[in-house]
């Protein structure tokens, strides 16, 4: 009985030591590709990489229409999202209340139909992205969804060296 005990306080020891040696290896690699920030958009959209730029017009309403799809529906998480904190800080280059007053102005001034429409969870804006044609959205990845497209920013994509979106 004691040979047991000590064999698995050994194997116990010896897994603590794997995880602590491998932890530093792992956990950027992991950290990465949980923060990272996929752009999404419906199947049909005939697009794989938008630049940084192309990006921020879809989103502040500047681009409307896609080159061969039809009109872009921009699906956003509803404010305190860290997706869209993120893209209104780091993409649009606004605060959370100068977007909402930006697309507030392009609405009154009747420049757009209609703004952003608000979603409440990853899960949902999968959902609507896959279901609007035109449709662009923003997840945190990994994206594991086959019903959406991950697009690329400037040539990378999530979770690869460089990526501008986090």
């Amino acid at each position: 009985m004691l040979h047991v005990l000590t064999l698995r306080r050994s194997l116990v020891v010896v897994a603590v030591a794997l995880v602590v040696a491998l932890a530093p290896l792992v956990a950027p690699l992991v950290a990465q590709a949980q923060t990272d920030i996929a752009v999404i958009v419906h199947p049909d959209v005939a697009i794989e990489n938008l630049t940084l730029a192309d990006l921020r017009r879809i989103l502040t309403g500047d681009r409307e229409f896609w080159a061969s799809s039809g009109r872009v529906t921009i699906f956003i998480r509803a404010p305190i999202a860290r997706e869209r904190d993120a893209v209104v800080r780091d993409v649009c280059q606004m605060t959370e209340a100068q977007f909402r007053q930006h697309w507030i102005g392009k609405v009154f001034r009747a420049e757009t139909p209609s703004g952003p429409k608000i979603v409440y969870s990853p899960e949902a804006t999968i959902e609507q992205v896959s279901r609007t044609p035109g449709a662009i959205g923003l997840v945190l990845s990994p994206v594991t969804s086959k019903n959406v497209k991950v697009v690329k920013i400037d040539g990378r994509a999530p979770g690869q060296s460089g990526y501008k979106l986090r």
